[in-house]
């Protein structure tokens, strides 16, 4: 089963991004393309049971302006998928 996240749009500090085959429990995080650290927050975990889905992802306000994209992690943090990268303004 291949898992797949993909950006769609950011509109007022909102990422919006739709994935497929993400168990529950996994995780989505925000990643900085600079540094390739994980952001602490946010931090978006699937709970539909459903294999084709939607995320709406609100940017706290200590993201930064910034190229980014979005992982997906199962339950015990191991790389499910990666989306393509994104700006922040």
């Amino acid at each position: 089963m291949i898992s797949i996240i993909n950006f769609v749009e950011v509109e007022n500090r909102v990422v919006c991004a739709t994935y497929r085959n993400l168990m529950i429990k996994a995780k989505v995080v925000l990643v900085d393309k600079t540094s390739g650290a994980p952001l602490p927050d946010p931090v978006t975990t699937i709970a539909s049971p459903v294999p084709v889905g939607s995320l709406r992802i609100k940017l706290t306000e200590h993201v930064r302006p910034g190229t980014y994209f979005l992982v997906a992690l199962n339950g015990h943090g191991s790389y499910l998928a990666k989306s393509a990268e994104f700006e922040v303004p």
